[in-house]
C-alpha cells in the first residue's frame, strides 16, 4: 500500500484552518479576560432591580 502525497490546495486549507483556530481562541481568551478584570475589580456591583433613572412628575 503506497502512501497518496498531500495535494497543495490540502496543504494551504490546514494553514489557513490553523490561522482561523488560533484566532478564534485568542478572541475567547480576550473575552475571558476582560471578564475577569471586570468582575475582580473592588468597585463591582450588580444594577439595582428598581432602576435609578430618575423619573420627570408628570404636568
Amino acid at each position: 500500500m503506497s502512501l497518496r502525497q498531500e495535494h497543495e490546495i490540502h496543504t494551504r486549507r490546514k494553514g489557513r484552518n490553523v490561522g482561523v483556530g488560533l484566532m478564534l481562541a485568542a478572541f475567547v481568551v480576550l473575552v475571558m479576560a476582560l471578564t475577569y478584570v471586570k468582575i475582580t475589580q473592588s468597585d463591582f456591583r450588580l444594577p439595582d432591580a428598581q432602576g435609578t433613572a430618575t423619573q420627570e412628575p408628570d404636568s
